[in-house]
């Protein structure tokens, strides 16, 4: 194996404790005679278990030692990958090295663990490559990545040479991307400065527009924004604001899943993160991806002065914010900052600041936002109508409870919990098939 991994040259950036080149350090031992087999059987069991760990973070099955190559090739951002993400392979010199490459990624595939095995008496590799995974909830893995590289890696099994593999590889880091960001929708930050990292969000709702009721007008601006967005053309950065529980942020979820395969991403940024706003939209202004900055239940105090970070990026300074980042936020709050009497009128004080310049300059965030869409809490009318969709999507149907019986319990739900909002209706669904109302209701 140590003279395969040594003939890499495009693929050839893995960290020196990573998988393969441990390996690569038993088989050259052991070709050498210069191991000492307790030592090479330790170093073959922990790198089974690394492999077992990526397996079961990503719900991989079968063949793992297959799988956790398709792996490296798929999340390896190098200058060939990134300049194929999203677009594929073109015509360039460069593309006979990744063959050579391809070429030994397929002597890995069909590498024998045989002779290493009966040399250290093991099995651990051969078990591998028959792999029975443990069936799993999908929210402890993600099942989106877990598919793509369960597929490319069974087609890559069968690539009869290395131009074939080159064919299977580069459309997928056309259809899908490269790394991270070509297999996750959505990312958090973890760490400032250097520190900075992107951490993939595996969780994320399922939720698409149509799962949200009502707010016809309101999907319908977000749409067209965001359709200009990952079709190349000019968009603005959006304001989503209104009552409580009304689903602005479920909107923005719904928006990134669906947009997900035109290549749209999302990275969920905190207040307390604003400061590292530059560093973020650095990091991923040169990358074939649209990506929505997603700020959830923006607001600040009047002594808060993080707002001035997010100004500075949506205004832009020396350097211009790049076409494939926008910034989309929910607020409960129309002007963001909270304004309070004192903050009003223009009257000097005694550390001479002017008031009204302080407020207007706070107050004029809103402004930067192109797109403002307000979502407001629903008439009753339309709370029931909510309801009864939802309830009706869930399973409860009209002979379990009818729209009558709905509406009665739903009244008398929102009486206690909270008032009028989708979020409501949602929740007194939940309750209803939580419960054994429903078993009652059919008695």
């Amino acid at each position: 194996m140590h003279r395969i991994i040594a003939q890499l040259l495009m693929y050839d950036a893995l960290e020196e404790d990573c998988v393969l080149k441990e390996l690569a350090k038993v088989t050259k031992a052991l070709e050498e005679g210069s191991g000492h087999k307790p030592e090479m059987i330790s170093t073959c069991f922990h790198q089974v278990k690394k492999i077992l760990e990526v397996g079961t973070d990503y719900g991989f099955d079968k063949n793992l030692w297959h799988n956790y190559l398709t792996f490296l090739i798929i999340t390896d951002e190098n200058p060939f990958s990134l300049t194929s993400e999203k677009i594929g392979a073109n015509e360039g010199s460069v593309n006979a090295f990744v063959k050579h490459d391809f070429k030994a990624f397929m002597d890995l595939f069909s590498y024998d663990f045989g002779p290493l095995e009966q040399e250290l008496g093991i099995d651990c590799f051969t078990r591998l490559q028959n792999y029975q995974a443990i069936i799993k909830p999908e929210l402890m893995y993600n099942r989106n990545v877990s598919e793509k590289v369960r597929h490319l890696s069974e087609a890559l099994e069968k690539a009869l040479d290395e131009e074939e593999f080159f064919t299977l590889v580069t459309e997928f880091y056309r259809d899908y991307g490269v790394g991270m960001f070509g297999l996750n929708k959505a990312f958090r930050i973890r760490g400032t400065g250097e520190e900075m990292k992107f951490t993939a969000i595996n969780n994320m709702d399922d939720v698409v527009l149509n799962d949200l009721v009502g707010y016809e007008i309101q999907k319908k601006k977000l749409i067209e924004n965001t359709e200009s967005f990952v079709q190349g053309r000019k968009a603005n950065n959006v304001l989503l604001f209104g009552d409580s529980g009304t689903g602005k942020s479920t909107s923005i979820k719904a928006i990134v899943n669906e947009y997900y395969k035109d290549g749209l991403r999302m990275i969920e940024i905190y207040k307390h993160q604003f400061a590292d706003l530059s560093n973020v939209i650095a990091a991923v202004k040169n990358r074939n991806y649209k990506f929505i900055i997603y700020m959830d239940d923006l607001s600040f105090e009047e002594f808060e002065i993080e707002y001035k970070f997010l100004k500075a990026v949506i205004e832009g300074g020396v350097e211009t914010k790049p076409d494939n980042v926008l910034i989309y936020a929910t607020s409960n709050r129309r002007h963001l900052i909270n304004e309070t009497w004192k903050s009003r009128g223009d009257v000097e004080v005694n550390d001479g600041i002017h008031k009204s310049d302080t407020m207007q300059e706070q107050l004029s965030l809103v402004n930067r936002f192109g797109v403002t869409i307000y979502y407001g809490k629903p008439a009753p009318k339309e709370f029931y109508t909510i309801v009864i969709e939802l309830a009706r999507r869930s399973g409860i149907t009209q002979e379990k409870m009818s729209d009558e019986e709905l509406t009665l319990e739903a009244n008398r739900w929102e009486l206690a919990h909270g008032g009028i909002s989708g979020r409501t209706a949602q929740q007194f669904v939940n309750y209803l098939l939580g419960t054994k109302f429903l078993d009652s209701a059919l008695d």
